[in-house]
This record gives C-alpha cells, structure tokens and sequence, in this order.
C-alpha cells in the first residue's frame, strides 16, 4: 500500500525493521496480508503480556460493548470503573499489604511519569528528580527529561531541566555501589546536587538494554531515600504485570515504593490504559490539577479486570512466568557459551531477557535474520546492542522453544559470518 510512504510521518520506526502489512494477530503469532505466520516476540514492546486477542478478555468486552457500556466518561464514576478497583484491589494490592490511591491519567505511560514527578514535587516543594543512567520514561517534556537516551533526548528542541542524573546498578562496574555516592552527594552540601524531590527508577531498564538492578541494589536504594527523606518512584510501565514473574517487578526485594506507575499491559489488551499508584498521605491533588480528555479508559477497565481475575487470583500464572523465565535463562546462557566466543552476554529478570553484543550491528543482523525466520524481535540498548525478548507470557512451552530454536540459528548464522576468513587473506606463521 502506497498510503504509508505517501502520508505517513518519517517518525515511524517499528515498520522500518519489519516492513509488512500486517492483518491478523492471535496468541503468540501475528500474520500479514499474504497470510504469512510471524511468532511475536515484540508484543506491542510489552504490551501484550497475554498475547494478542486473549479469548478471556475479548468476549468481556464484546459482551459491554453490545451492552452498550460507557466508552468514554472522563473521570466519572462507572460500572467499570469501579469493579476494575474493586479487583485491582482484592487481588493485588491488599494480598501484598500494599496501601496506595489510584490515579487515572492520560492512557500513556509518559502521562503516568510525569503525574508522578508532579506529585513528588509538589507534595515535597522541590524541583528536582534523580534520575538514571539509560533509563527510559517517555517522550513528553517532564518523561524526557528524566530518559538518558540522547536519541530521544535531542528531538526535544529545548533545554531539557528538573533532573539530577545518577550511575544505574552496574553502571560503573559489578563491584561499586552506585547508592553509596547517591547517599554521598545527597549528605554533601557542596555537591551540586539540592535536595530532590523523588527518585525514579526501573528495576530492569527495557529500551536502556535489559540493564537488571540488583535485589541488594534495590534494596539499599530505597534506604538512601528513606535516610534523606526522598520519596522512592518505580517506573512499572514495561517491567510491570508480571513481565518478570510477579505482578510488581520490585516485589522480590521487598522494597515499598512511595509511587508506582504502570500502562503498557495493565489494560491486558493492548488498549491504552495508565495509572498511577501513591500512597494515601502523597494525594494532595486539587480537584483537577491533573487531568485529560481520556484519563480512565472504560474498555480497558473491562479487560483490565479480566486480566486480574483470570491470571493474578493465585500463584499459579506467576509459578508459570518464573519457569519459563528459567527456561529463557538456560537457553540464552547456552546460546552466549556456544557462539559468542566473547561476543555475548546475557542479562535480565524472569521473561525479561537479553542477549547484550559487543556492537548493535551483530544484534541487528541476529534480529534481521530472525524476521526472514518467522520471529519478530527487536534490539534496545544505548546502541541498539541488546537483542530483546518480550514474548507474550502466555506463550506455549512448544511456541517458546521454536521461538528460541529460530534466534539460536540466526545467531549461529550471524556468527558464521563474523568468523568466515575472507578468501583473499593469507595468514603467515610468525617464525
């Protein structure tokens, strides 16, 4: 179809590194308009934790929108706002003893980041966010300013301000503490660094190249923020909705964040669909302070629900996600051993896994050589070194498999190449 190179904006950049028209999507797969079957490791960049279409959710909403339901009410009480609440709450929230009020913001997460930075600042009266080294947070002014990616950065046309930016876990090595020289500069009142307001964090940093803080890290964190009266914001957007085998990635390390914001999967549907979560002292919102025209998407309080009520009721779908993150594990592991001959590592939590390149060029050819396979896949990173898994959670063992069977042989190919002598080079034995 010529519309797109018509009409389309030249901003568009998924379509680049898989130029099909794409018609049909189920499960796992998605299929284009010459029928052709694709496995879906890309998932909406995490938004489709439960694959595409999920049978439990569709027919729910199907069934509310033949019952003509409220589609778009602002911030009105619904029906279906208030049975996703309900649920978010039974299920989820008081089973961890967690106590937060929910805000409904504009359906992205960018708009959830920088309600969060808003609170934070006014609830504290100061201006400033630490933020860290290749984290991502959105595009708009507040998000990008707290993102590390210069790429994203440099599009913003103005000073980019209200941040102070810190070494992630790992950052400067395995063996430094980065919060220790966060506890150092926030103690020393020559430092440069005021007093902020919040820090913002994601414990696995997905477009920053499956960068994975440490539970310790994590920990001592939210410790340093504790001790100079910072208020603690985890990120959830990607890592969130059991991307990395509990609903809140953070939940292993027992941290309790003071706000929490999460989007992508929550809806379960691929509908737009944020929240922010803030413990009950922080809401001092004024009553539209902050607002939209599709704060509190309805269809997606319907499938949103369904999510919670089908996958989150028990352990059962988290004992799944965890096996099968071991799986990837094991299988990444494997691959980095026989074929990287140093090229490789792998990093990540759970169904949040990398393959990390010494160059983005041989993760680009491993995930270009992947699509002419039939996987979809993309790369991440400072620069795009990382190459990326987000299968849908719900994805079959078998599907799993064949999924890593076809990056095994592109990067089997890849490296092939890399190690092939060119024909016209002759090596001479010293001596």
């Amino acid at each position: 179809m010529k519309i797109f190179d018509e009409i389309e904006s030249e901003v568009q950049s998924y379509a680049r590194s898989f130029p099909r028209i794409f018609h049909r999507a189920k499960g796992e797969f998605m299929w284009d308009e010459e029928g052709n079957r694709y496995l879906d490791f890309l998932a909406g960049a995490g938004t489709l934790n439960y694959g595409h279409n999920n049978p439990l959710f569709k027919q729910a909403l199907l069934d509310y929108i033949e019952e003509d339901g409220v589609t778009h009410g602002l911030d009105l009480h619904t029906r279906a706002k208030g049975e996703f609440l309900q649920t978010l709450n039974d299920l989820i929230l008081k089973p961890r003893n967690m106590e937060y009020m929910v805000q409904f913001t504009g359906p992205t997460g960018t708009n959830a980041v920088e309600a969060a930075m808003k609170i934070a600042r006014n609830v504290t009266g100061q201006q400033n966010i630490v933020t860290f080294t290749n984290g991502f947070h959105g595009v708009s002014l507040g998000s990008l300013a707290a993102t590390g990616n210069s790429h994203h950065r440099d599009a913003a046309g103005v000073s980019l301000n209200g941040t102070h930016r810190l070494p992630f876990d790992g950052y400067l090595g395995d063996n430094i503490d980065t919060t220790e020289y966060l506890d150092k500069v926030l103690g020393d009142s020559s430092s440069g660094i005021n007093s902020p307001a919040a820090v913002i964090v994601e414990t696995v940093q997905g477009e920053g190249g499956i960068n994975a803080a440490s539970i310790k890290w994590l920990q001592n964190l939210q410790k340093v923020c504790r001790k100079h009266g910072i208020l603690l914001i985890v990120d959830d957007i990607q890592a969130g909705c059991g991307r990395t085998g509990t609903f809140f990635s953070f939940e292993e390390s027992g941290i309790e964040p003071d706000i929490i914001t999460l989007s992508k999967s929550l809806s379960g549907y691929g509908l737009p669909f944020a929240v922010v979560l803030m413990k009950p002292e922080l809401d001092q919102w004024k009553p539209g302070e902050h607002n939209g025209t599709f704060r509190g998407n309805n269809l997606a309080f319907i499938t949103a629900k369904a999510a919670l009520e089908n996958y989150w009721a028990d352990a059962t779908f988290s004992n799944e996600v965890k096996k099968k993150g071991r799986y990837i594990t094991s299988r990444l592991d494997d691959i980095a051993s026989k074929y990287g001959n140093g090229r490789f590592s792998t990093r990540g939590r759970g169904m949040f896994r990398g393959i990390n390149c010494v160059n983005g060029e041989i993760a680009g050819k491993i995930t270009h050589l992947a699509f002419k396979k039939g996987l979809i896949i993309e790369t991440s990173g400072a620069d795009d070194q990382v190459v990326k898994f987000l299968c849908p959670l719900t994805i079959s063992e078998e599907n799993l498999k064949h999924g890593l069977d076809i990056v095994e042989e592109a990067v089997a190919e890849t490296c092939a190449g890399l190690d092939k002598v060119p024909e016209n080079v002759v090596y001479f034995k010293a001596g």
